[in-house]
């Protein structure tokens, strides 16, 4: 793998310490690891074991800066052909999020703070995978953040067992007591609670020696000048010592006796602690976020409540007084640090995530109209998921996920579907309308990180939820339709081609070949028994042949529909034939189902109109001998049950809505006006010069 790291700058701290171990271990495995920072003392240190380092302004928290910045760092991304981006702090974030997504590449965080509600904190959770030094920045995350808990990784901080010998408290006491604050100068390291503990200890401890490691930023020089007004004040001036920024912390840590802690606000994890704890030095440290991830209290350490100079001074005391517990505290937390937070099993859980990330890919395919052209995807469905395949053995451990976006009206054509993992409902026409619904639904897209958008849908709507699901590969056609949102576009050439044909165009952008047209519906057991109950119902003979008839196409579509004096006389003639006639259609239908009933002579016509699912008419079309319908759902239902149909096209093209099918009888009247695709019109010629006659053949033809 080829690993790109970004942070501020390669100083002294954890975050960096962090960055230069893994990139060592990277190396040391055999991967390429990057680093861009700023620079810093770490460079060299860096470079020297075989890692590359970038210098750009990824420090800089201004908006002119990171803009700039983030085609910088997009280059560097491409000429190192880079696999993972990985951000270790707020700013560098946004700049290697935006980056990533230019080249194209997977985008990591580790959070390695409690951060505020800030703009600037959001870009850590955006991330396909987050990762999370301790639970209590892992609950932060998901609390404050929204970021879904099945993109948190949990991997502790680590410590290089080998930079740091073991001694126990009770094998290297001196006449001193040597006790230790170590980090950056800061309020909320809790430096003032520090020396005021220390001055009550100096009470009974009369060697006591106090060392201050780390140094204030630029913006916090008065609070150190506070602290050390407040050490001269308190008489501690004469034991106490300013060591400032330290490289070499195992050398500092081999001359403490105890390490105190007393960060005030929730630390993500503290890993001067296990530093401490490798070197056989007891901690004191206050009860606050990450910290109680690696202290038992007691056990491994002492906790103490944040802001009280008393609770610590009680726990140094007691750490001084008696050498036996500090010593049992001392072995007890060497054990677990070995357990948990060596090294390598900090890069192993590392390399895990990074793996875990690009073996699992999240797939959104977004189909939103008719239940009609939700079953004209099935084949598609079909091919993705042969395309990204689930695992099957061990040697395979890729994970795809496939997540289709339909709208309310279609959700049940998909309910079984064996292709899809997920099925997201929306409904464009109520609760999810206008840009509101639309902004909603974006949100709940980019929970789901998806990796990948097919669109099959194609409309402004379809569009715009692909961008704003924020997956970094999104393919559809090139249309006028707010296409200029989809990132792989293709153009919608003539001549017309069939719709299952039409969405492989697409997928042949993924590799996906259209190597089998057909269309499925999954319908139940229980689907099935309800139509062979229903059918028993009508007094329907075993060997009587039927056939089926779709009473009207669409509501809106009025000019799809076959004339209804038409269907009176097919059914009064399919009847002489001793052939039963099942109409089809919506409740909506049933008034329109009603006339024809009545107004049948010698007919007896079952009338299913409004009495079932989508499924259950599935069912029943797989029932019929033949089945009519013009351009509408039922006809692509019939095509997917392999029912041999009869379909009636007018002011709409065949060859673009027509799906693959074998046993059918196309009829279609070349009209200079047609196709018009008008939902209205005065004459509708098209479905009118369409006769009795024809039809009548057509089944015959197809019941031979």
């Amino acid at each position: 793998m080829n690993i790109l790291q970004v942070l501020p700058e390669l100083n002294v701290g954890g975050v960096e310490t962090g960055t230069l171990d893994l990139a060592k271990y990277l190396v040391k495995l055999g991967h390429k690891a990057v680093v861009v920072s700023n620079g810093g003392s770490l460079v060299k240190e860096l470079e020297a074991s075989g890692a590359i380092h970038y210098q750009l302004p990824v420090h800089k928290k201004s908006f002119i800066s990171m803009f700039k910045t983030v085609p910088k760092l997009a280059e560097v991304i491409k000429k190192e052909r880079i696999d993972i981006v990985h951000a270790r702090s707020r700013v560098p974030a946004w700049i290697a999020y935006f980056a990533a997504r230019q080249a194209g590449c997977l985008f990591i965080t580790t959070c390695h703070g409690y951060y505020k509600r800030h703009l600037f904190s959001y870009a850590m959770g955006w991330a396909k995978r987050v990762i999370c030094p301790s639970n209590v920045i892992a609950r932060h995350m998901i609390d404050d953040f929204g970021v879904p808990h099945e993109r948190i990784k949990l991997v502790a901080r680590s410590v290089d067992l080998e930079k740091f010998k073991f001694v126990s408290p009770d094998k290297k006491r001196s006449d001193e007591f040597n006790v230790g604050i170590i980090g950056r100068i800061t309020p909320i390291k809790g430096h003032l609670h520090f020396v005021k503990a220390m001055a009550k200890l100096a009470r009974s401890v009369p060697r006591l020696k106090i060392w201050i490691v780390g140094d204030a930023p630029a913006s916090k020089e008065a609070y150190k000048e506070q602290i050390q007004v407040l050490v001269r004040r308190l008489g501690l001036w004469h034991c106490t010592q300013f060591l400032g920024t330290q490289r070499d912390i195992p050398a500092i840590v081999s001359h403490l006796d105890l390490l105190v802690m007393p960060t005030t606000t929730q630390e993500a994890f503290g890993r001067v602690i296990i530093e401490a704890q490798a070197a056989g030095v007891p901690v004191v440290a206050t009860k606050v976020g990450g910290i109680i991830d690696i202290i038992e209290d007691g056990k491994t350490g002492l906790l103490v409540p944040p802001a009280d100079s008393s609770a610590i001074a009680e726990a140094a005391m007691r750490i001084f007084k008696d050498k036996d517990f500090a010593a049992t505290l001392a072995a007890a937390a060497i054990e677990k640090v070995k357990d948990k937070y060596k090294l390598e099993l900090m890069v192993k859980n590392t390399l895990d995530v990074y793996q875990d990330a690009l073996s699992n890919l999240n797939i959104l395919v977004i189909k939103l109209s008719s239940p009609g052209d939700v079953i004209l995807s099935t084949a598609a469905l079909r091919a993705i998921r042969r395309r990204f395949a689930p695992a099957q053995s061990q040697t395979n451990k890729n994970n795809y996920k496939i997540t289709v976006l339909v709208g309310n009206q279609s959700k049940e054509v998909l309910f079984s579907c064996p292709y899809i993992d997920e099925l997201l409902v929306c409904d464009l026409k109520n609760k999810d309308r206008g840009l509101a619904g639309i902004w909603k639904l974006g949100r709940l897209l980019r929970k789901k990180n998806f990796d990948i958008v097919v669109d099959l849908q194609n409309n402004r709507a379809s569009h715009l939820l692909a961008f704003l699901s924020l997956a970094v590969n999104r393919y559809g056609y090139a249309n006028k339709k707010l296409s200029l949102l989809i990132n792989h576009r293709i153009k919608d050439e003539k001549p017309a081609i069939d719709p299952v044909s039409h969405q492989f165009r697409i997928l042949e952008m993924l590799g996906i070949r259209l190597d089998d047209p057909a269309l499925e519906l999954w319908p139940t057991e229980q689907d099935r028994r309800y139509i062979d109950e229903f059918l028993s119902s009508q007094w329907l003979s075993a060997n009587q042949k039927i056939v089926g008839i779709n009473i009207n196409a669409s509501q809106r579509w009025l000019t799809k529909s076959w004339p209804l004096p038409y269907m009176i006389k097919l059914c009064e003639e399919l009847s002489r034939r001793d052939i039963r006639v099942v109409l089809t259609g919506t409740k909506e239908d049933e008034a329109k189902a009603n006339v024809l009933v009545n107004s049948l002579n010698n007919a007896s016509v079952i009338n299913a109109c409004g009495k079932t699912t989508i499924n259950q008419l599935a069912c029943l079309i797989k029932k019929c001998n033949v089945y009519i319908s013009a351009d509408s759902a039922p006809l692509h239902i019939a095509v997917s049950m392999k029912t041999p149909f009869v379909a009636l096209f007018g002011p709409t093209d065949p060859r673009r809505h027509l799906a693959p099918a074998k046993d059918y009888v196309l009829i279609k009247k070349e009209l200079r006006c047609s196709p018009c695709y008008k939902p209205k019109c005065k004459d509708r010629k098209c479905m009118n010069l369409i006769t009795v006659a024809e039809v009548l053949e057509a089944i015959e033809k197809l019941l031979k």
